[in-house]
Parts: structure tokens; sequence; C-alpha cells
């Protein structure tokens, strides 16, 4: 073999290795934003459940709030449906809960139109700014009014 031949060759490989290692870091950029997906799913679903509970217990009704997070629950399950439908069936990452509830603190919110949250003095109760209501510090929808945070 002449060195042309090698040079050739040894680019060839090169080529190849980078094009293997793009894949495989696309493939790592769409499972960390499926972990992150199945961590707001986890976290929508617990404050429906909260809710839901909440106006069970007060006797109240709020169907709208409840269709809300029902939509918002029903737009991330898309969006991880079509985040797992890019890779292949057997490189998908499953989550348990444990993880979710480590993974939790770290989710970023990502809702639409959700504008940046303002951190309250530690002292003062976040309350809707729509309506003033008391709210829970990681709530998506005011309990009260149903205005989104």
């Amino acid at each position: 073999m002449d060195f042309n031949k090698i040079k050739e060759m040894g680019l060839e490989y090169a080529e190849k290795g980078k094009n293997a290692a793009l894949d495989l870091a696309e493939k790592g950029r769409t499972q960390a934003k499926i972990v992150n997906a199945q961590g707001k799913l986890y976290k929508a679903q617990r404050q429906l459940g909260a809710l839901v509970y909440s106006l069970a217990k007060g006797n109240e009704e709020n169907q709208p709030l409840v269709d809300k997070y029902i939509e918002m629950i029903a737009n991330i399950e898309q969006e991880l449906a079509d985040l797992k439908a890019s890779l292949e069936p057997d490189a998908i990452i499953e989550t348990t809960f444990e993880e979710k509830d480590e993974a939790d603190d770290d989710v970023t919110e990502d809702a639409p139109a959700a504008p940046a949250e303002e951190k309250p003095e530690a002292d003062e109760a976040k309350t809707c700014p729509q309506c003033g209501a008391p709210i829970s510090d990681d709530a998506l929808f005011c309990n009260k009014c149903g205005a989104q945070l």
C-alpha cells in the first residue's frame, strides 16, 4: 500500500468516527430531554392530583382549571412521544419513581407562554399575581382563579 491509500483510509475512518460521535451526542441530548419531560409530566400529574383533592375537600369545583392541567399534561405526553419516536426503541431511558423524585428538584419549567417566576422573599408567602390568593411555590396555575403562573 502506498502512503496516499493509507491517508485516504485514515480520513475515511476519521469521518465515520466523527459522524458516529455526533449521532451519539444527539441521542444523548434527546435522552436528556426525555428525562426532563418525564419529570415535568410527573410534577404536573402530582399537582393535578393535589388540585382535585383540594377542590373536593373544599366542596368546590373549578373545571376550567382542571381542564388546563389536563391539556398541559396531554401536551407533555405528546412531547414525550415525539422524543421517544425520534430514538431507536431499545435506546430509551425509563426513569424510576425514585429517580423522578430526585430529578424533580432539577426540572425547569418549560411550559409554553409561562413567564419567568420571581423568587419571593423568604418570609413572604407566594401569591397569585391575578387575584392575590396564596399559592404553592411549584404551582403551575392558581387554585382560586385559574391564572397560569
